[in-house]
């Protein structure tokens, strides 16, 4: 399912849901346990997982990006700056697993939108297919939905 991306003061919203037939303790690993982080986002790493704390992004020349945890809720909310941005996720218990939200609050289009937001909706369904023992080609689903999120920001755009 595709992203929901609105219109905002100061920007965009996309918001990411999937509803996940595992525990939040073990979704919740995929996002703050460094054995898996690297299984879905090869290039973060929690470097001091509090508010405050660091998330790195290996920019993939010996250089990182620094992005400050905003807020952290133990097994619930996880957000952070990246970039300009702030990505959120949230994380409840629903009666047969989780539902797990990602927001990303965009501060500006631009012609790389659509990549980031294709890229993390392959993340999510990669975080899905590893809880489930299962693998997906990334680069193919990523081009599906590059394509659909070309659209999608044409028409938020436009009104």
């Amino acid at each position: 399912m595709l992203a929901r991306i609105t219109k905002i003061e100061n920007g965009y919203r996309a918001t990411f849901e999937r509803l996940l037939n595992h525990p939040v303790e073990e979704v919740w690993s995929y996002l703050t346990d460094n054995e898996k982080l690297p299984r879905w986002f090869s290039e973060l790493r929690v470097d001091e997982l509090r508010e405050g704390g660091v998330i790195k992004f290996d920019m993939g020349n010996g250089t990182f990006e620094e992005m400050e945890i905003l807020e952290l809720k133990n097994q619930a909310v996880l957000e952070y700056t990246w970039g300009d941005d702030i990505v959120r996720f949230e994380l409840s218990n629903q009666p047969n697993g989780c539902l797990f939200v990602l927001k990303e609050k965009i501060t500006k289009i631009t012609d790389h939108t659509p990549r980031d937001l294709a890229g993390w909706h392959v993340c999510l369904d990669v975080i899905h297919a590893l809880l489930d023992g299962r693998t997906i080609d990334r680069k193919e689903e990523w081009k599906i939905w590059y394509e659909k999120y070309v659209k999608e920001i044409e028409k938020v755009t436009q009104q």
